[in-house]
């Protein structure tokens, strides 16, 4: 039985809308390879350690597996979107991030929901899910520092100009993180400090910033809300032979999982310690990755994100303005150091933190602000590999 033409037409209607999504990608194809690969990852392990949780919540797992697809989807919609927007415009957007992070930390520090003496989450009303703000005040600080640092590089040297603004933005957002989540805020801070060396603010200022943030770090340490978890923490990790086990357990379970996986692992779905570690799906989801894919898998997922930062930082040398090449650096550097700083306490090298891995770790603002940050980064890559497009085409035309 032959079809009509029309039947022919509404067959390929699909196709021609997946093949004119696919044409509207743009950017470094890499990185759009690498969050796919990471998101499949990310479904693989979460699928596998969210059983206990699933019985805790009386929800069958593919439920959360299902709301973590839920999540993904979202991502890669809003990374196909910030994306498509010329990156020059988060400029712009930077300034009004930064008026309403530091208000939206302060409201969390005062009203947020408290999570083992952390109050680092809002409530969305009216959806049933939580914000974690410390995720928005990321980006907003990144974009904001290279919007600065690139529209002052003629009076870069000036302190009440530069130097004021910039060390007093990255110092109230530093406190204001610290108190809640003192991993995040070094993070945060370092990439800061890895930002002001690049857009050429000189060393004796970086001095003054650095002995800022270390009084700062100080006075949370050992006068802030969280001290005793801090010192525990780090006396914990210090000296394993004498700590509290409690204090202890998550790290001595993740060197069990660890241990355990051996080389090649026990097998998708095989762990046994993801029944003990109380965040198998997200603080220690790699150990849960080694224990099932062995240290094969482990280092397949090192390399992923080494691959990933190799990526970004051909863009950032290859980005035409300032503001796009520090827009990008800040975004990768923040990305990839947060990913080697959870997998770096997983494997015990470093004091247990409550920093997620990006776009493998069960979360849902993180998810979706990691996306965002991969979105920008394609966009200032769309900006170098458009020009070279024309130039291309022009050839072509001449040479025709």
């Amino acid at each position: 039985m032959s079809t009509t033409a029309a039947d022919q037409a509404t067959q390929k209607l699909p196709f021609q809308g997946i093949g004119a999504l696919l044409n509207n990608v743009k950017g470094d194809r890499w990185i759009w390879l690498i969050v796919i690969l990471l998101s499949v990852i990310s479904l693989l392990a979460v699928y596998s350690s969210t059983g206990t949780l699933a019985y805790k919540r009386g929800q069958a797992n593919e439920f959360i597996l299902m709301k973590h697809l839920f999540m993904i989807v979202g991502g890669l919609a809003l990374m196909y979107f910030s994306h498509l927007l010329d990156y020059r415009y988060y400029a712009g957007i930077s300034k009004l991030l930064m008026v309403i992070t530091i208000p939206l930390l302060l409201y969390t520090l005062l009203f947020g929901n408290h999570v083992n003496d952390a109050s680092r989450w809002i409530s969305i009303p009216g959806t049933g899910l939580t914000f974690q703000t410390s995720d928005l005040a990321k980006l907003a600080l990144i974009t904001y520092l290279a919007r600065t640092l690139s529209r002052k590089q003629e009076n870069i040297k000036d302190v009440k100009q530069s130097f004021i603004p910039i060390m007093g933005s990255v110092c109230v957002v530093f406190i204001l993180i610290a108190l809640a989540n003192l991993s995040t805020a070094l993070m945060l801070f370092g990439v800061s400090i890895l930002l002001l060396i690049i857009g050429r603010i000189s060393i004796k200022q970086i001095s003054v910033v650095c002995a800022a943030g270390a009084i700062l770090l100080l006075g949370v340490v050992f006068l802030g809300p969280r001290r005793t978890t801090y010192i525990s923490r780090v006396h914990a990790f210090m000296h394993p032979e004498t700590a509290n086990p409690d204090k202890s357990f998550q790290s001595d379970h993740a060197k069990i999982a660890i241990a355990t996986g051996g080389v090649f692992g026990k097998g998708p779905g095989n762990s046994t310690e993801r029944n003990y570690l109380p965040h198998p799906y997200s603080d220690f989801i790699y150990a849960t990755i080694i224990e099932e894919y062995g240290l094969l898998g482990g280092f397949a997922l090192v390399a992923i994100y080494l691959f990933l930062l190799y990526r970004c930082i051909k863009i950032v040398t290859a980005a035409p303005k300032a503001f796009g090449a520090l827009l990008a650096c800040g975004l990768s550097f923040s990305l990839t150091i947060q990913a080697f700083a959870n997998m770096a306490v997983a494997v015990g090298l470093g004091p247990v933190t409550g920093v997620p891995l990006p776009l493998v770790s069960m979360g849902g603002t993180s998810i979706l602000f990691t996306s965002v940050a991969f979105g920008i980064i394609l966009s200032v890559s769309r900006d170098i590999d458009e020009p070279k497009k024309v130039v291309v085409g022009e050839i072509r035309e001449v040479a025709a």
